[in-house]
């Protein structure tokens, strides 16, 4: 579990910073990469928690996978939530 965890958190501030890179988002470097960053912790452990209490998967596929579709998710929905 903690190994998926350092994973996830290695793939979403690479996917914070590709972000920036590419052009995809306008926030700065260090902002994509945290919003990437809380992203992916908020869906991992939602999905540790509601997917063991509750007996279904939430999950997209394999951890990676989960990782990158979670920071990608946080990044269209974070900071157009709060452009005018």
């Amino acid at each position: 579990m903690y190994m998926t965890l350092m994973g996830t958190v290695l793939i979403a501030a690479v996917v914070g910073s590709l972000a920036e890179k590419t052009g995809f988002t306008r926030n700065g470097y260090l902002q994509s990469i945290i919003i990437c960053i809380g992203g992916a912790f908020l869906f991992f452990f939602v999905q540790i928690m509601f997917g063991r209490m509750f007996g279904f998967n939430l999950a997209f596929g394999s951890p990676g996978l989960n990782a990158i579709v979670s920071s990608v998710g946080a990044l269209i929905i974070v900071p157009t939530h709060w452009r005018k």
